[in-house]
């Protein structure tokens, strides 16, 4: 229970449904703000006691267990590294996969619950696949791409079959404070929004070259490389005109030269790609290429493709070019089913 209207209605539902349910508040910042800023941040004190007393209104027992420093070690510190290393993670799906359904499921199945549920907006079937929630714009279901077959059969999420509406309603119906919160949104753990601040407090200043892709030619300077990511238009701050007088975007970033490359938008277009890591929920790997639907961003275009799997790497031949793929993000393969499309597995795109 986050202190939101998703996990909270989550709960209620669980409870409704005859399970015997028990709240519990993932203390995850080590050194938490009295108050949330608006719409950002999460872990707060605020929040640790928006959930109690949603579970207080429920009629749940309540616990807050201490993860800070696990989730600073497997999130926090990855997140860093990761773009220390020119890449461009999603924080979101390390907590998944580390956090919410690795220690606090390790944990509570060695107390004895069967399986955790958590306020995400997805599906899991009859089946057993999960699958997109019906409230397309709030799927959750890329960020849960990175869960196990045996992590998903222990996990439940009851608000997939809901539009978010239809649980703030709900909320306000059975008397949730939260009904009304804010959602928390950008990186929970930079309360401000400030990535670049946050990544230059912890690699400092590293100044390079920003060079044109096509000739080699230095266009400007920047005092990180980590500060950017494909895609990157805003924010360049080139000293140099492009020729054609078109905008210029960040093409790739090499940390080994501290260089950041540059270059028209057309340069961005990429109709392959690979990944590692593969994660295939929904069975076995194919055997074989297989078509399906790929996503390479949270809530990004949904591109046909050709995927095939071979050990722990994945490649991807897509049907049509896509622009701003950055080394880091998930690539997440999709069935489409009259029922919801299914999630089949998931890469850490190379």
């Amino acid at each position: 229970m986050s202190g939101g209207v998703d996990s909270a209605v989550a709960a209620a539902r669980a409870v409704d449904a005859g399970h015997d349910v028990t709240g519990v508040h993932l203390a995850l910042a080590r050194n938490p703000q009295t108050f949330r800023t608006g719409a950002r941040g999460c872990c707060t004190l605020e929040d640790s006691r928006d959930a109690r007393r949603a579970a207080d209104v429920l009629g749940i027992p309540f616990y807050v267990w201490d993860m800070a420093e696990q989730f600073h070690a497997d999130v926090v510190d990855d997140f860093v590294a990761e773009y220390a290393a020119g890449r461009t993670p999603n924080p979101c799906l390390r907590c998944n996969e580390k956090i919410k359904f690795a220690a606090v499921l390790d944990r509570a199945v060695a107390l004895g619950f069967d399986a955790v549920v958590t306020g995400h907006h997805a599906r899991l079937g009859a089946d057993g696949l999960l699958r997109r929630s019906v409230d397309l714009p709030k799927d959750q279901s890329y960020v849960l791409a990175v869960l196990t077959r045996a992590q998903l059969d222990r996990a439940v999420f009851p608000l997939g079959d809901s539009t978010k509406a239809q649980v703030r309603a709900e909320a306000a119906e059975r008397g949730l404070a939260v009904a009304d919160k804010p959602d928390s949104h950008d990186i929970c753990f930079i309360a401000d929004g400030d990535t670049r601040g946050f990544l230059r407090e912890r690699l400092g200043e590293q100044p390079g070259d920003i060079v044109d892709g096509r000739t080699g030619a230095v266009l400007g300077r920047h005092d990180g490389a980590y500060a950017y990511t494909v895609g990157q238009r805003k924010g360049l701050d080139l000293r140099v005109p492009a020729a054609d007088g078109q905008p210029r975007y960040v093409l790739s970033i090499t940390p080994v030269t501290n260089t950041v490359t540059v270059g028209p938008r057309e340069d961005l277009a990429v109709s392959s790609v690979t990944a590692s890591r593969p994660v295939w929920t929904a069975g076995p790997p194919p055997a074989g290429p297989i078509e399906c639907d790929v996503q390479m961003r949270a809530h990004g275009e949904v591109i046909p493709a050709v995927v095939a799997v071979d050990g722990d790497r994945l490649a991807a031949d897509l049907r049509r070019p896509a622009r701003g793929v950055a080394a880091g993000q998930a690539i997440v393969a999709y069935r489409p089913d009259p029922d919801g499309d299914i999630v089949l597995g998931s890469a850490t795109l190379d």
